[in-house]
């Protein structure tokens, strides 16, 4: 028998829900013609479509959302406040540790050859993904994720926003993001000019770099799960060579809030990220 703390919780729960599928329905009328994707002021050119410049995509709503909760009379004293996180088959825990947030204020040397192979691997709480990079064509941003990795920069960052409609990406890189708060502002320090861009593309196993406009290029970079549509403005910069597959089961699985644009339902972290020669 449902006892009325049950029902209570129940009643709650639903009210959420149908909050939750408001939201996304007026989010979908606002962008309808626009997609988010971006560093701190995401810019996201769609084939045919227009530009969209946004500051906190996900902070905005969320706090207008709140403000209202706040002044509506309830019979519900308690509500939660983020939507339940599922457990994600084959998504263990995160290794122990937290982003070391090192900062610089110049873009690294070249230290990189621009004539060899470079492999990293994303050693992933939801499995590994093996990325082949593209030194000739992205020295610049080769040179600096091969930097980064080493200073251990990404381990223990999480992807913090995947896309399942329009796009199909998954945003990592920024260590200030947490697996249910915005991110999308983070990066080392430095920014970096756009590289490989002319008739690029975007297919499934594509490495690219997320930016905030022209020359704005970080720490943060998206995996394309599936054939994307995207303006060549986000620079190529490597495939992924293996673990496809654990990208495609992680945007299986959907978003946290439910839409087509929020936070993984799994908790992708990088334990580790490493790169070599090779």
């Amino acid at each position: 028998m449902v006892s009325s703390e049950q029902r209570r919780r129940q009643l709650a729960r639903d009210k959420y829900e149908r909050q939750m599928e408001r939201r996304v329905a007026e989010r979908a009328a606002r962008k309808r013609r626009n997609t988010i994707l971006g560093a701190s002021l995401a810019v996201v050119v769609l084939a045919g479509g227009g530009t969209l410049i946004a500051t906190g995509a996900f902070d905005s709503d969320d706090k207008k959302d709140s403000a209202s909760a706040q002044a509506a009379p309830t019979s519900t004293p308690t509500e939660p406040t983020v939507p339940t996180r599922k457990p994600v088959e084959g998504c263990a825990d995160p290794a122990p540790g937290a982003p070391n947030g090192k900062q610089w204020q110049a873009e690294p040397a070249m230290s990189i050859d621009t004539a060899a192979t470079y492999t990293t691997t994303l050693d992933t709480n939801c499995g590994k993904v093996t990325l082949t990079l593209d030194a000739a064509k992205a020295p610049h941003t080769v040179n600096s994720f091969v930097f980064l990795s080493g200073e251990q920069f990404f381990d223990h960052t999480k992807c913090h926003r995947l896309t399942t409609s329009g796009i199909f990406v998954l945003q990592c890189g920024d260590p200030t993001a947490s697996a249910t708060t915005p991110g999308g502002t983070g990066s080392p320090g430095y920014k970096f000019a756009d590289e490989n861009l002319t008739g690029a593309t975007y297919p499934a196993g594509t490495v690219a770099m997320a930016n905030s406009g022209p020359g704005t290029n970080g720490s943060q970079f998206f995996l394309v799960y599936k054939d994307t549509q995207l303006g060549p403005n986000y620079t190529p910069f490597g495939k992924i060579t293996g673990g496809l597959d654990v990208v495609q089961k992680i945007a299986a699985a959907g978003t946290l809030e439910g839409g087509g644009d929020g936070h993984p339902m799994a908790d992708v972290t990088f334990n580790t990220v490493t790169t070599a020669k090779g």
